[in-house]
């Protein structure tokens, strides 16, 4: 699973090469999807009105939302200072889940903002993902 933080849903609205043609690449892959913890898509969105509309345009990329369990969970990562509402989500997300199996990875600018043992891959990494 990737799942896109605050920093990279900025970078994919705002045209970042690889990120856009990870987003392409997998929209033609049955099953491959880049998923966004809804906090990150908040923020973003606060941060730039109308930034949905470029990212949520991709047919790969959906939302994760935050249900019952995933708001307690969250909030519990911020009383415990783990980061803000939407750092915390995306490391909700990058957690081991049921209905999901592998490794989960998280692609983000800022790689220091997660605790150890997260896999986190900077965006401007070169060869991020296999992309250059």
């Amino acid at each position: 699973m990737i799942i896109l933080d605050t920093s990279a849903v900025k970078a994919l609205a705002g045209g970042h090469k690889a990120l856009n043609l990870l987003a392409g690449n997998m929209a033609q892959s049955p099953g491959d999807l880049l998923r966004i913890p809804a906090l990150c898509l908040m923020q973003a969105e606060a941060d730039e009105e109308h930034l949905h509309r470029r990212v949520l345009s991709f047919s790969s990329v959906i939302v994760d939302v935050l249900d019952t369990v995933a708001s307690t969970t969250v909030g519990t990562m911020i009383r415990d200072g783990y980061g803000g509402a939407d750092t915390c989500h995306a490391l909700y997300c990058a957690l081991p889940r049921a209905e999901f199996t592998g490794m989960s990875i998280l692609l983000t600018e800022h790689e220091d903002h997660y605790p150890p043992g997260v896999v986190t891959v900077g965006i401007d990494t070169p060869g991020m993902l296999g992309f250059n």
